[in-house]
């Protein structure tokens, strides 16, 4: 056995089995797969987004965080926000529509490319031109249009079809492809095979560089020669929480939701869930008010990480001691006690919730090696960088990612991001990967995922697929498989909800790997069926 991988898309996590049967290591096929879900899920994310991941080495015990997401870029350029591509789109989703903002001008400076590229450099074993030919055969011989994909790409047409350069590429027919259809990105193709030949540096200093610098000056955008040729990865040791027994071991900003979760899991740890029936009421009420108290804590977690980008006297580091100090938790403790034992909750704030596009891969090695990678593009900014088939994020057109308006923060700034790939620990030893898509979604994704596996003890394809709740602006989503008894019993104690009528990609997609028994060397893989999920194991 070479080793299994979950992700959003078959070709997706073909692409990964293939390199891990040509000898590569975890590495190497999360690597390959995250390339190649920039051809096969590309409504969901591309090569000029960013990302998160988590890498776990068991020859060496050293767990390691690549942050690899977009900074805001302006560096030696000047700010003319009269003069930008900077446009409101309108998207419809049925129940409710949503703005985003698109153009040059919402992108932010891209990072997956130099994150994927050092992972590769640092960790992999194979040359970085042998791992990129499954994405680069899969950009020429066309991507096959999934339901879920489908579904995605529906959403978002006005983007995808916003100037005739994209609208060539997704429409190439006048419409839509159907189910079953291909996608082709010969262009993209040719810059991945110049990548595996010279690496970053060709995104960020070379050839492709200096197309996306021109680009952005002729047309309104605001992406510099410095951002571009000064963007960094940066590498940290995660954050680690001890929750019944287990090591959770979680990003640290600029992951919103490794913070978000680490409180949530202390929170949540004086409750002994393992004696409640799984999705009863009982268990339910109390993950809503756990949701509801890190919503409330989450404004405190933003003013001490702000401080942190002003001030040399505080780090993020001791502001994630800080906010997760046993004395502030305790509070929370007991205010969840009183509310479960009928004292009215606290205020919830406004909710602020990042890109909902995002895609999500697990791998583990033969050896035991984990990697966990979310990536994110947004929407899509809605262009492409001349010939060579590079689209861009609009990470600067998502309006709750910029409370405070558009274009202002500080040159070289990183954004943050509710990103959250997750390892876990039992005795020392990895026995878990996972992470999630989903905006707001990805935390209380993740929160059950882990819940389900250490509570309650479900196997993966139970704790992935399981109903789940989502907690937010007052209202408790429920998600179709929920009993409607216990929807009835949320309402009968007041509670606002929501009951749908199936599961749904809005909750999320925990695509997870995890050892198939305790003790054993043998890994299972399981995809979220919300997002397409599907593995292969080699």
């Amino acid at each position: 056995m070479h080793g299994v991988i979950s992700a959003g898309h078959p070709e997706t996590a073909k692409a990964g089995a293939t390199i891990l049967k040509q000898g590569g290591n975890a590495v190497d096929a999360a690597v390959a797969a995250s390339f190649a879900s920039f051809i096969a899920e590309s409504s969901l994310v591309n090569i000029g987004g960013g990302g998160i991941a988590q890498l776990y080495n068991p020859s060496t015990k050293q767990p390691v965080v690549y942050d690899f997401f977009s900074t805001m870029p302006g560096l030696n350029g000047s700010r003319d926000l009269a003069n930008i591509d900077f446009r409101q789109i309108i998207i419809d989703f049925g129940s409710a529509q949503q703005p985003f903002y698109i153009g040059r001008a919402s992108a932010a400076v891209p990072g997956v490319v130099a994150g994927l590229c050092q992972m590769a450099t640092e960790a992999g074993k194979l040359p970085l031109s042998k791992t990129l030919l499954p994405a680069i055969q899969l950009a020429k011989q066309g991507a096959t249009v999934t339901a879920s994909s489908a579904y995605v790409m529906e959403l978002l047409e006005p983007i995808l079809t916003d100037t005739p350069p994209i609208a060539q590429i997704y429409t190439p027919q006048g419409r839509l492809p159907k189910v079953g259809e291909k996608l082709y990105f010969s262009d993209l193709a040719k810059t991945m095979a110049q990548i595996g030949q010279n690496g970053a540096d060709l995104f960020y200093r070379g050839a492709v560089a200096q197309k996306i610098v021109t680009d952005q000056t002729l047309h309104g955008g605001l992406l510099t020669k410095t951002d571009l040729a000064s963007y960094h990865v940066i590498s940290q040791t995660p954050i680690s929480v001890s929750y019944r027994g287990y090591t959770i071991l979680l990003p640290p900003p600029a992951s919103v939701g490794g913070v978000l979760i680490a409180f949530a899991l202390h929170v949540l740890a004086q409750i002994p869930l393992s004696t409640m029936t799984h999705n009863s009421f009982e268990h339910l009420r109390v993950l809503t008010e756990v949701m509801r108290l890190t919503n409330i804590s989450r404004p405190e977690w933003a003013e001490m990480y702000q401080q942190t980008q002003t001030t040399d006297t505080i780090t993020s580091k001791e502001a994630v001691a800080e906010f997760l100090s046993l004395a502030r938790v305790e509070r929370y403790q007991t205010k969840l006690l009183q509310i479960l034992a009928g004292d009215s909750p606290w205020l919830e704030p406004k909710p602020s919730p990042g890109p909902s596009n995002t895609t999500h891969i697990s791998v583990a090695g033969a050896n035991g090696m984990l990697v966990t990678i979310t990536t994110s593009a947004g929407e899509n900014a809605g262009f492409v960088i001349d010939d060579t088939g590079v689209m861009l994020n609009n990470m600067l057109g998502e309006i709750d990612l910029h409370p405070n308006g558009f274009h202002q923060l500080p040159a070289g700034q990183r954004l943050t991001t509710m990103m959250c790939p997750v390892v876990v620990l039992k005795d020392g030893e990895p026995i878990l990967a996972v992470g999630s898509g989903g905006s707001n979604r990805i935390r209380s994704a993740i929160l059950q995922l882990l819940s389900n596996v250490i509570d309650f003890n479900l196997p993966l394809d139970e704790a992935v697929n399981a109903s789940r709740i989502h907690f937010e602006a007052g209202i408790t989503q429920l998600e179709g498989g929920i009993s409607p008894t216990v929807a009835d019993k949320f309402e009968a104690f007041g509670y606002k909800i929501n009951r749908w009528p199936k599961q749904n990609m809005f909750f999320g997609g925990t695509h997870a790997v995890a050892r198939s028994d305790s003790g054993s060397q043998l890994w299972t893989a399981v995809g979220d069926k919300r997002r397409g999920g599907t593995i292969e194991i080699v």
